[in-house]
């Protein structure tokens, strides 16, 4: 059954272990004071990325994931230096880190393993352990299942090949 969106509903759960203001927190917006309210589109959307992603995330892991963004409205994309074409944009991507015995590299391991994504990027850190992890999810049809590694050259990001 599809969940409807209405304010009063979008206070709630996106999934079980996700809550609304989880998915659309940023300190940036409230420190800049931006708007970080998602569309009627980009809501539908969080909710599939929730259930799409983190929720079997969550269940694996057993243990809290902090979500270091979600969704992030196009002022709010622009003000942290967000590509254009983010999927954080549209709220079909999320910034995770693990709060438990499990690590962010199991947790990218995980995720290339079970899940069907779009993009999975291990985000700097080492060759060992991700500072955290990047994933996306447009849509069954639409998905590249592409993993990428993310590193700093001379203050600039790179992405190459994720081989795991």
């Amino acid at each position: 059954m599809k969940q409807e969106s209405t304010p009063k509903l979008r206070k709630k759960k996106l999934s079980k272990n996700l809550s609304y203001k989880e998915g659309i927190f940023s300190s940036t917006a409230v420190k800049l004071g931006i708007s970080n309210e998602p569309t009627e589109e980009h809501y539908e959307n969080m909710l599939v990325t929730a259930e799409k992603l983190f929720q079997p995330i969550r269940d694996w892991c057993g243990h809290p994931i902090r979500i270091n963004s979600m969704y992030r409205s196009k002022e709010l994309n622009k003000a942290v230096g967000g590509s254009k074409t983010s999927h954080h944009a549209f709220g079909q991507a999320l910034d995770l880190d693990t709060l438990g015995e499990k690590s962010n590299a199991d947790l990218f391991n995980w995720a290339s393993e079970n899940l069907d994504f779009d993009q999975l990027i291990w985000e700097f850190g080492t060759n060992e352990e991700p500072n955290w992890i990047h994933i996306s999810f447009l849509s069954e049809e639409k998905n590249r299942n592409q993993k990428l590694k993310a590193t700093n050259h001379r203050g600039k990001t790179r992405y190459s090949n994720a081989n795991t």
